[in-house]
C-alpha cells in the first residue's frame, strides 16, 4: 500500500508533467511473458505442431488473447529468423528494439510464408514457425542478408505484439502526422482502460503498439507543436511500461524506459522517481539519490520523494553500523595499553651520577 501512496502523491504534484489519463499505480501485479532468450539457435518447442499451409507449420510457444488479424490488418511484429540448414541467425528485432509492421496480404514476397503465420496468431502469441523456401527468399537466397542461402528454408520465432484493422491496409508511411500520432494515443487510451480493468498484460501490448507508431524516424522529422503532440503521447507510454516493468521486478528495463523519456524531458518527475525506484533496488544507492534529489528540488512538496531519500539515508546507516559490528567482531576489542615497567638497574645507575656530580661539586669548591 506504501507504494501506491507513493504513486498518487506523484501525481498530485504540482509539477506533474504527464497526462491526466496516464496510469500510475504500482499497486497491481503484471503478468507478461520474458523477452525470449538471445541464444544462437531457435527455440526448442514441444507443443503440437498445426498445418497452415504446405509450406508453413507452426507451434506455439506462448498462448494469445482475443481475435486473429483479418486481410489488409496493420500489425507489428517481434522475430528472430534462421536459415534452417545452417542454423545461422539473420534477422533479430528485438536486439534492433524496432518491431516489424507488416500489413497483411501487402506483405513483401520474401514475406509472404510469415504473414501466413502472422495471419494465424492472436495478439501476445508466440510462435516458431517453420516455412519452405518457395514462401521464403526462394531460389537465389538473399542478397541483404548472406546468410540466407539459395532454397533455404527458413524458421521464425514470432511475437504478435498487436494489430490494427483499420485503414485498409494503410502503413505507418502513409499517414499523415496527426493520423499516427491519433493512432498512437487511441491506443494509450485502451492501454489505460485495460489497466484499470486489470487486465495487464493486453494493457502493456496496446502501450508497445503506441509507441511503435512513435518510431525515431518519425521523431526524428517532427518539430514545434507536433513534436510536442507526439511527446505527450509517447512519453506516458513509456512510464506507464516502466512502472509495469517495476512490478515484475525488471528493474533494469524500467530504467531503460525511463531514461528514454529523461532524454526528451530531463526534468519529468515521474521519470526521476521510478528510475531511481529501480536503481536504488539494484544497489545503485548513489545513482539513485542522484534521481531523487533531482526530483525534490522539482517537486519540494512531495512526501513521496522525501520518504525514499529517508529510505536509502536509513539503509546506508544500518549497512554502516552491521560493517562497524562486523570489524569488530573480527579483530576484537582494542587492547587496553600496558603500563610501562621501570628499569631498577637504570634509576640506580642515574642515581649513583647523580651522587657522584654532587661530590665531586663539593671537592671542588673546597679546594678553591
Amino acid at each position: 500500500m506504501a507504494e501506491v501512496e507513493e504513486e498518487q502523491q506523484l501525481q498530485n504534484s504540482s509539477v506533474d508533467q504527464g497526462g491526466t489519463d496516464e496510469i500510475i499505480t504500482e499497486g497491481a501485479s503484471v503478468v507478461r511473458g520474458e523477452l525470449p532468450q538471445d541464444d544462437a539457435g531457435p527455440p526448442k518447442v514441444d507443443s503440437e505442431v498445426e498445418v497452415l499451409h504446405e509450406k508453413v507449420t507452426k507451434q506455439i510457444i506462448k498462448e494469445g488473447h482475443g481475435q486473429k488479424p483479418s486481410k489488409y490488418a496493420t500489425c507489428f511484429v517481434h522475430y528472430r529468423a534462421w536459415a534452417e540448414s545452417t542454423q545461422h541467425k539473420f534477422e533479430d528485432t528485438w536486439r534492433e528494439q524496432q518491431p516489424l509492421e507488416l500489413v497483411i496480404g501487402k506483405e513483401k514476397k520474401e514475406m509472404t510464408g510469415l504473414a501466413i503465420g502472422v495471419n494465424n496468431m492472436k495478439s501476445g502469441e508466440r510462435a516458431l514457425f517453420h516455412v519452405g523456401w518457395e514462401l521464403a527468399y526462394g531460389k537465389e537466397g538473399s542478397f541483404s542478408f548472406p546468410n540466407v542461402p539459395p532454397t533455404a528454408d527458413v524458421l521464425y520465432e514470432v511475437e504478435l505484439i498487436g494489430f490494427d484493422e483499420t485503414g485498409e491496409g494503410k502503413t505507418r508511411g502513409d499517414m499523415t502526422v496527426e493520423e499516427r500520432i491519433g493512432t498512437a494515443d487511441r491506443r494509450k487510451m485502451d492501454g489505460n482502460a485495460l489497466f484499470k480493468e486489470e487486465k495487464l498484460e493486453e494493457a502493456m501490448q496496446q502501450y508497445e503498439m503506441a509507441i511503435a507508431y512513435m518510431g525515431d524516424d518519425f521523431m526524428f522529422q517532427l518539430f514545434g507543436k507536433f513534436r510536442d503532440m507526439a511527446l505527450a503521447v509517447k512519453n506516458p507510454c513509456h512510464l506507464n511500461m516502466a512502472a509495469c516493468l517495476l512490478k515484475l521486478q525488471r528493474y533494469d528495463e524500467a530504467i531503460a524506459q525511463c531514461s528514454i523519456v529523461l532524454a526528451e524531458e530531463e526534468n519529468n518527475v515521474k521519470a526521476l522517481f521510478r528510475r531511481g525506484k529501480a536503481r536504488s533496488i539494484l544497489g545503485q544507492t548513489d545513482a539513485a539519490r542522484e534521481d531523487f534529489l533531482k526530483a525534490r528540488k522539482l517537486a519540494p512538496q512531495d512526501k513521496a520523494i522525501t520518504r525514499q531519500l529517508n529510505l536509502i539515508a536509513e539503509h546506508e546507516k544500518a549497512v554502516y553500523k552491521k560493517q562497524k559490528e562486523l570489524y569488530k567482531g573480527l579483530f576484537g576489542p582494542r587492547p587496553e595499553p600496558k603500563p610501562k615497567s621501570r628499569n631498577w638497574l637504570i634509576v640506580i645507575w642515574q642515581w649513583l651520577l647523580s651522587l657522584f656530580h654532587m661530590l665531586f661539586r663539593r671537592k671542588t669548591r673546597k679546594d678553591d
